[in-house]
């Protein structure tokens, strides 16, 4: 949990350092949309390949191995920003490359977890998880902002740099249970669609694939906007856009922390289904906020709303798929986030240049509640296939 801290506050400092860059170079909110999908579209191949070696090796020394290749992009980026080359297209290109190592190894991250903590606390530990992740969110703009005063966007960068190799270090004492090893040839193609197979015949981790692929290309955009919203509309700069991710962050954190205990006294599903709800809503607040404190108390509400939805989502698959898939099916699930995300975010980024950020936002509030409404009518026992599985003995968070 702390080598998680330490790396999400580096990649926000990275990050927010990134998006003010991009915006004030080039004053077009395109290159937000171009930045993600460079850094989320190698998940492509990276997801597929990572949930393959996680369910055959050590996923201990697989997540070191990324790491420190991500340590290599990041400090490359803070040598070309403190030499003066830094460009926008050499950002994103360095961003495939860690963008490609960060989505190999978020299959190991995640699928250590219900082997590090009992069956009925997997809610528990991935809102632990998703509060450290957000907790570095909160931290990490204030960093980057006192790296911009003290430095440049390269201190944010080399710092990115050294939070990766503290990870490197961190996993040389961590420890899980022995698996059975597997002396199969390796196919990648042929275990990846085995894990597909496996993952479409299970409603519960099917429903939550295709849930976080919709919410990616229809909500999640807001997060490359952010630099966009801060610095061309609501004209607060760059500490605009520290204080919007740092809202954010801090309503990530609060519902990570409380989100479980109100899940244990109503439902997991109810929680999640609350969430996705309240998204829809906190993104047409954050659309029309006519100032940085109304987007700022938004944005509070969103955070927590979305970190709901994606925890409530991720824990569905982690109690559903099979331990000897978990890893590919995991993995399918970022694939999932990570095809569609930059999708939406490149789209959302381009339609932004002829029609305003706060307009696309407000569009893409009403298309989420859409298909709530549309789920609601024609599905309407999705939410409740993600339920604990029958065969499982404890009844996960009175679902």
């Amino acid at each position: 949990m702390t080598s998680s801290f330490v790396s999400s506050t580096g990649t926000w400092m990275q990050s927010v350092a990134l998006g003010i860059y991009l915006t004030e170079t080039t004053k077009n909110p395109l290159w937000l949309g171009l930045l993600t999908v460079a850094a989320w579209t190698p998940a492509i191949i990276g997801a597929p390949i990572g949930g393959v070696v996680a369910d055959r090796w050590s996923r201990q020394r697989w997540i070191q191995i990324n790491n420190l290749i991500m340590a290599a992009t990041a400090s490359a980026l803070a040598v070309a920003a403190l030499t003066h080359h830094l460009s926008p297209a050499l950002a994103c290109y360095l961003a495939v490359a860690e963008g490609l190592c960060g989505s190999a190894s978020w299959s190991a991250w995640q699928s250590l977890l219900p082997d590090l903590v009992d069956s009925d606390e997997v809610l528990a530990a991935v809102s632990l998880s998703s509060a450290q992740f957000n907790l570095g969110r909160i931290i990490g703009p204030v960093c980057a902002s006192l790296a911009l005063v003290l430095g440049s966007v390269g201190l944010c960068f080399a710092l990115n740099a050294a939070s990766f190799i503290f990870v490197l270090v961190v996993f040389s004492f961590v420890r899980s249970a022995p698996r059975p090893k597997k002396t199969t040839k390796v196919r990648f193609f042929a275990e990846t669609w085995h894990g597909a197979k496996r993952a479409w015949g299970v409603k519960g981790c099917r429903n939550p694939i295709l849930g976080v692929g919709t919410v990616a290309i229809i909500a999640s955009p807001f997060i490359a906007l952010v630099p966009a919203m801060a610095i061309i509309v609501l004209h607060s700069g760059k500490i605009g856009t520290t204080w919007l991710v740092t809202a954010q962050g801090v309503g990530a954190v609060v519902a990570a922390l409380t989100l479980p205990t109100i899940a244990k006294r109503t439902s997991r599903l109810r929680v999640l289904r609350g969430s996705i709800g309240c998204v829809a809503v906190a993104l047409a607040l954050y659309a029309i906020a006519p100032n940085l404190g109304c987007a700022m108390a938004a944005m509070v509400i969103l955070g927590g709303s979305y970190m709901g939805t994606l925890t409530g989502l991720n824990t569905s698959v982690q109690v559903h798929a099979p331990r000897a898939e978990r890893s590919r099916i995991l993995a399918l699930y970022t694939l999932s986030l990570s095809m569609f995300y930059p999708l939406g975010a490149f789209v959302q980024a381009d339609l932004a240049k002829s029609f305003g950020v706060r307009h696309v936002t407000l569009v893409a509030s009403g298309l989420l509640v859409l298909v709530l409404v549309g789920l609601k009518f024609f599905n309407p026992d999705f939410w409740d296939e993600m339920g604990s599985p029958a065969t499982q003995s404890v009844v996960l968070l009175a679902d």
